[in-house]
């Protein structure tokens, strides 16, 4: 669970149009995200991987307090009508979890949401990622408008160490 709950339904959020997943893959730096129970570590990564025909792969990694380095994988299945809404699996009886690419040009930055609607609340995770292990504070300031004109809390956006020395383990 989210430590970012809030009062009623998910929001109808726009996502990318006409997004293009194959310019999407490759690898994203965590610039910034919603607090959330699973991840605990810095210098987060995104690799994104053609799999088969409409299917993406996933590797997650974080260089955790201790020094190690925490993988995850799963895949990622579009919406045949939106495609800039993936359904995104880590476990195999685990049910899927939203993944929507709210804003990207795929070169530099790339804005994610997901939400968990619980009927009288939901919860909130937001990714704002980055090709490159920094990125802009006018493109931040975008894509945090974006999130507050959906009602999401960014005063609660946790920005993620990328420095080049402390992430040195992850071998970026």
């Amino acid at each position: 669970i989210a430590q970012v709950i809030m009062p009623g339904r998910c929001p109808d959020a726009a996502v990318q149009e006409k997004f293009d997943a194959a310019a999407y893959l490759g690898k994203w730096y965590e610039i910034q995200k919603l607090p959330n129970s699973f991840q605990k570590g810095q210098c987060s990564t995104a690799q994104y991987s053609l799999q088969s025909p409409g299917v993406v792969g996933v590797l997650n990694r974080e260089l955790l307090n201790n020094g190690t380095i925490n993988a995850l994988t799963g895949t990622a299945k579009p919406s045949p009508t939106e495609p800039a809404k993936l359904m995104v699996t880590f476990f195999e009886n685990s049910p899927p979890s939203p993944y929507w690419v709210l804003s990207t040009d795929y070169n530099n930055f790339a804005l994610v949401y997901s939400c968990t609607d619980l009927e009288l609340i939901h919860t909130d995770f937001v990714w704002i990622l980055s090709r490159t292990p920094t990125l802009p504070q006018e493109t931040l300031e975008k894509l945090q408008n974006i999130l507050t004109s959906i009602g999401v809390t960014v005063d609660k956006l946790l920005a993620t160490n990328q420095d080049l020395k402390y992430c040195t383990p992850m071998g970026n």
